[in-house]
């Protein structure tokens, strides 16, 4: 418990009192009143940061919604692209999806503009520095997150009502509204609360494409603080503390809102839901699915690939096509610090993954298979940091090792301890959710016959939770890989990441440079996702075949 409330509690703790005390040692909100006050336009930041949270949460709700019925409920073709489609940007980091979108829909370089609209309709209506292009870019990336938790809800639901209903004569937007809809409340919730947060920490979105135009949101507005001299740490706790209010405001409406309604959609009868056929709709619908695809995979992916093999960015001709080379990735491969940001992401991923698991798994055994007093505030504790934005933490730990006598700030054990503060969460859902599907008979069998708490645990628990840790392992790796809101505040020179180095290139104008880092990272997560897929399925426990 005290290695948990340390990760979760002590960097809030550190937090609140650099913002509310500071070095004066009083009780003060001269922070605030710098952060919030007249001129500081605070509360155009605070509207921008809810509509962009809100309207991309919205958006890659609806979305991910409408494809998880058409792949689960209708007779929709290509389904393995829709699955494809809903994969792919998950591996892509958001820094890069953010990218590619710049040069997809910058109003005087983008492709779209200048392919499409100029050419045609003599303009360029498509501006992804605008609030609405941050909610389209932030909405397509989230849209697949979406999409697998309510595919999960879809199967779990028992059709039976809908039929029933089908039967009676009721239209399907009727069925929709007053059936479907209710019977997803929780799982749509979730969804909803998930994509908010997520939204509202984001930092890469607001980064690249908010400040091009000015718009501010808690995160560019935090880090702009934050780079400005003199440093004002008191404004940008004070900006801190907001931001995770909105957040923890969120979780809490959401518990409310799931407390209120949800009915049991999963029982005890066996259903096999008979497919929605769409008839004429069919070719449409299926066309619908391949733009998705296009949309959401092709062009982002392609347009990276396309401006890595050039050496300054130009609109797709003859001549830029006789100009590619792969000059970029020998410069990139050539460069010191690309080889240091590398060792530094697979240091800290797999170091993220292994230490955030293995707590998780000690940390579940406790509240799922014992009855020790205060295991519901280790849950509790253990859950904590997931309303906490990563730019807020990196803040937070800024704070603690500012003034801790311990010499980890400026090192990699600053972002280890980042990583499995933010992860921990995300970690115990997966353990968690392993320990409660074992029977308690084998590991109490090994204590009769006087096995110790380790060996039980490192002989029995382990193997048989092995294939949900090895999952939460692989998540943790690859979200590790592509973190950069708290990492951005923590890092040192000699500490970048691959993240960082990306930024950095798009901080200096060398776009050509990003690209191709950003494809040499894709492919290097498309490789670790697949062998950490091989070494699941072996690791995972084999039943004996049915005799």
């Amino acid at each position: 418990m005290m290695v948990v409330g340390y990760l979760a509690v002590v960097p809030l703790g550190f937090l609140l009192h650099d913002t509310f005390i500071g070095s004066r040692s009083e009780l003060s909100f001269r922070a605030f009143g710098r952060a919030y006050g007249a001129g500081s336009q605070a509360g155009t930041m605070m509207l921008n940061s809810l509509a962009f949270a809100m309207g991309s949460a919205a958006f890659a709700l609806v979305v991910g919604a409408t494809l998880a019925y058409l792949q689960v409920r209708t007779d929709i073709p290509f389904k393995g692209l829709l699955f494809a489609a809903s994969l792919v940007p998950l591996i892509v980091p958001g820094i890069l999806y953010a990218a590619a979108w710049i040069f997809l829909g910058d109003p005087s370089i983008g492709l779209v503009n200048t392919l499409f609209f100029k050419p045609v309709f003599g303009s360029s209506p498509v501006d992804v520095y605008s609030l609405w292009g941050m909610i389209w870019v932030q909405g397509l990336h989230l849209a697949p997150v979406a999409f697998l938790l309510m595919v999960a809800a879809f199967r779990g639901m028992d059709p039976s009502l809908e039929e029933s209903a089908a039967m009676s004569g009721a239209s399907r937007a009727a069925i929709l509204r007053r059936i479907t809809l209710p019977l997803l409340r929780p799982a749509l919730v979730s969804a909803a609360l998930l994509m908010f947060v997520q939204s509202l920490e984001s930092f890469e979105v607001p980064g690249l494409l908010g400040l091009q135009n000015g718009i501010y949101v808690f995160t560019s507005r935090i880090y702009f603080v934050l780079r400005a001299f003199p440093v004002d740490y008191g404004s940008a706790g004070a900006y801190a503390v907001g931001l995770l209010v909105i957040a923890a405001a969120g979780v809490l409406l959401a518990s409310w809102l799931q407390r209120r309604g949800g009915h049991a959609t999963v029982t005890g009868k066996a259903f096999r839901p008979q497919p929605v056929e769409l008839g004429r709709a069919r070719p449409w619908v299926g066309a619908g699915v391949v733009v998705y695809f296009v949309v959401t995979v092709v062009l982002p992916v392609g347009v990276l690939v396309y401006a890595s093999l050039l050496k300054s960015y130009a609109q797709p001709s003859l001549k830029a096509l006789r100009g590619m080379s792969l000059s970029n990735y020998s410069e990139v491969l050539r460069l010191p610090i690309a080889a240091t940001a590398l060792k530094n992401s697979v240091l800290l991923g797999v170091g993220a993954a292994t230490v955030v698991m293995l707590l998780a798994a000690i940390v579940s055994w406790a509240v799922v298979r014992t009855r020790i007093p205060g295991r519901r505030l280790l849950d509790l504790l253990a859950f904590t940091p997931i309303v906490i934005p990563g730019l807020v933490l990196g803040l937070a730990l800024s704070f603690v090792y500012l003034r801790v006598p311990l010499p980890i700030y400026g090192t990699l054990g600053i972002l280890l301890i980042s990583y499995c503060t933010r992860y921990l969460p995300y970690g115990m859902r997966y353990a968690s959710s392993a320990m409660t599907q074992m029977s308690k008979e084998l590991e109490e069998s090994a204590m009769v016959f006087g096995a110790s708490w380790w060996q039980m645990f490192r002989r029995i628990l382990v193997p048989l939770a092995s294939s949900g840790l090895v999952a939460g392992w692989i998540y943790i790796l690859v979200v590790s890989f592509r973190e950069l809101s708290s990492t951005i505040l923590l890092y040192s020179p000699g500490t970048e990441v691959l993240s960082v180095l990306i930024w950095e290139q798009f901080e200096n104008g060398r776009l050509t440079t990003l690209a191709a880092i950003g494809v040499l990272m894709v492919a290097l997560l498309v490789v670790l996702v697949l062998i950490a897929q091989r070494l699941g399925a072996r690791f995972g426990v084999q039943s004996d075949p049915p005799r």
